[in-house]
């Protein structure tokens, strides 16, 4: 089914739904880059945490080809579910652009050319010096009863219209488009039910299982809060969430439920707060005014560009030397020849002296060294891949070598190796260099 172009209009109906509240949301996203795995979706991701802020729950988030029958189908599926949608993409210009016709069929309505959006349009082009072209044109049109968004940032208007009795907002695809037209048109027309509240606790050294093991019944999923896990490279979240009307008891209660983690995880919580691993380490740096150098090889300068990733890092980061092949852990890093003639480049020795030759070079306070068998390639029974050693070397004489078996694949291999490098340097800082890490092998000798 297809409905006409046309200009005459429908009946005035809302352009919301004003009595209904938004407990429950679904976020569908549009494009075949998207299902086809050529692009990865953080519009959803972002949207998620948007909406729990503000009260209203997403269950489902659905991604769908370029295809308009697919598209009308989900709109009055997930309309029938929920009560908000939030669509991304499929604004465009182009022929497989198909959102304002799927909108406008699922509910039951035509396209007509809004004014104000086709003006807007040639205003944006005319202020870069550019003759709009026609297919431009078909950016401006919009469901009868539906109402334009207006874009500050791009040529892709979005749009507000209610199908069923559910809230629809389709928005530009690309995040720089879609987050300020989420603040300025999507934010003030919520109406949650509820509040909710998040925390976030990260750790080191335990799997899922053990602390699930550990947590118990706090981990019910009855509980409010509700406490689960999700784990990533070698960092395993605690996650507590409060739904409820009263937002001083959720605090109170999620406070509490920290407290109770905390007491039964102890010295694996790296932190009360929701902070990635490279902003606790140069957090704790920072305020110490301490400096972490790297020497890295099989991560080739991952562990210094988490690093920099962060704001600020320069005052906790001096640099690092990536030292991939054997002239430059000697040239660099002051490894020993005869240590790589003799126990080879994968070994406790090399990776000691590449912490301390870092540390030496740099003047850092701290030094952490990677060296490791990244594969597929590389790999012997002695030292199968994913065999990496990890060295910190600090004040005061602290050396702490560690060997761990990080799995087959090369790039899960080099992320853990990241994660685990970060542990090391926090469990240095804070006394903890004793505590076992996730897939650390134990009793080794080379």
């Amino acid at each position: 089914m297809s409905s006409a172009t046309r200009r005459d209009e429908f009946v005035d109906l809302p352009l919301c739904m004003p009595d209904r509240t938004h407990k429950t949301a679904a976020i569908l996203s549009i494009g075949d880059e998207l299902t086809l795995g050529q692009k990865l979706d953080t519009n959803s991701k972002w949207l998620s945490e948007q909406l729990v802020m503000r009260g209203v729950t997403p269950l489902v988030h659905v991604t769908v080809a370029d295809g308009l029958e697919v598209l009308i189908n989900r709109i009055s599926a997930l309309a029938v579910e929920h009560d908000l949608v939030v669509m991304t993409g499929g604004l465009g210009p182009t022929a497989d652009d198909l959102t304002r016709q799927a909108l406008a069929d699922a509910m039951g309505d035509t396209l007509i050319e809004d004014e104000d959006a086709l003006r807007e349009l040639h205003q944006w082009f005319e202020g870069r010096g550019i003759a709009m072209p026609d297919t431009n044109r078909v950016q401006a049109m919009r469901p009868t009863r539906a109402r334009c968004l207006k874009n500050e940032r791009g040529t892709a208007p979005g749009l507000q219209g209610v199908v069923g009795e559910t809230d629809v907002f389709c928005l530009p695809g690309p995040p720089s488009e879609m987050h300020p037209m989420f603040e300025t048109d999507v934010v003030g027309s919520l109406r949650p039910e509820i509040k909710i509240l998040t925390r976030v606790m990260p750790t080191v050294g335990m799997g899922e299982s053990a602390i699930a093991q550990k947590l118990g019944d706090l981990m019910d999923r009855q509980r409010n809060p509700l406490i689960g896990t999700t784990a990533s490279s070698g960092v395993v979240f605690i996650r507590m969430r409060y739904e409820g009307s009263d937002e001083a008891l959720g605090a109170t209660l999620l406070d509490e439920a920290k407290g109770q983690v905390r007491e039964e995880l102890g010295e694996h919580v790296v932190s009360s707060e929701e902070e990635s691993l490279p902003e606790i380490v140069l957090s704790l740096l920072t305020e110490r005014r301490e400096m972490l150098a790297t020497v890295e090889s099989c991560t080739g300068g991952m562990i210094g560009q988490v690093l920099t990733s962060v704001p600020g890092s320069s005052s906790a980061y001096a640099g690092g030397f990536v030292a991939y092949s054997n002239e430059m852990k000697v040239g660099l890093a002051g490894v020993e020849r005869s240590v790589l003639d003799s126990v080879g480049a994968v070994s406790q020795e090399c990776c000691r002296q590449m912490a301390l030759g870092g540390r030496e070079g740099t003047g850092a306070d701290y030094a952490v060294a990677v060296t490791g068998i990244a594969g597929p390639g590389g790999g012997s029974a002695e030292k199968p891949v994913g065999t990496v050693w990890i060295g910190v070397a600090g004040p005061d004489g602290y050396e702490s070598i560690r060997q761990f078996r990080l799995g087959r694949d090369r790039e899960q291999i080099r992320r853990r190796t990241v994660t685990n490098a970060l542990a090391m340097v926090w469990m240095a800082m804070t006394g903890k260099g004793e505590m076992p890490l996730l897939w650390e092998v134990f009793n080794s000798e080379s």
